[in-house]
């Protein structure tokens, strides 16, 4: 897997190629990506332009590698969620709480994410878009778990629906962390089981 620009866990110290990462995906979702210049993310990180050439081939390079990487942490989180033994209901919310967690977390890669997937190279694009729809069957199959006679197309766009919601952090800060997140989840969770 490539380096991700997702927190690492533990405390973890981020690699020169992270931070260079988190820092492109905060300058990406400020001024987008065409506005962002190679040298604008060397002096985030505190090099310069070309020395970041020495991590990435191109600025294309960093946001696939970028977007590539969000979409595998979510799909491998997902799956951990999904595994989980127990009850379906339980394992759906854990599944919410997991997303609006990386969401609250990470808003400029969802803003880089909405905005710039037509700026990746074809390879990318469909690298990312096979990862999404992994991901997206994880919430298919979790979801028609937990509500019974639930048909697979209701629960694609239940999901796609919910995605959504959650994905509303960049424009959503009204409220503390916590209680946004306790906000989003109840939210989240009502729209899955609306969708009986």
């Amino acid at each position: 897997m490539s380096s991700s620009p997702v927190p690492l866990a533990g405390g973890e110290k981020a690699t020169r190629r992270e931070q260079i990462l988190a820092a492109a995906a905060e300058l990406f979702a400020r001024h987008g990506f065409h506005g962002v210049g190679i040298d604008d993310i060397g002096a985030a990180v505190g090099i310069s332009g070309p020395a970041l050439y020495r991590h990435f081939r191109s600025k294309d390079a960093m946001l696939g590698e970028m977007l590539t990487s969000i979409s595998e942490y979510l799909l491998d989180g997902g799956r951990r969620q999904a595994e989980r033994t127990g009850d379906p209901d339980e394992t759906l919310a854990a599944l919410v709480a997991f997303h609006v967690e990386f969401a609250l977390a990470q808003p400029a890669l969802i803003t880089v994410q909405e905005r710039n997937l037509a700026n990746l190279t074809d390879a990318d694009r469909k690298q990312v878009r096979a990862l999404q729809r992994r991901y997206v069957e994880v919430w298919v199959r979790t979801l028609r778990a937990a509500v019974p006679h639930l048909d697979e197309p209701r629960a694609r766009s239940t999901a796609h629906a919910v995605f959504g919601l959650i994905n509303s952090t960049p424009h959503n800060r009204h409220l503390p962390g916590d209680e946004l997140a306790e906000l989003l989840g109840h939210l989240a969770l009502g729209a899955l089981y609306a969708a009986k």
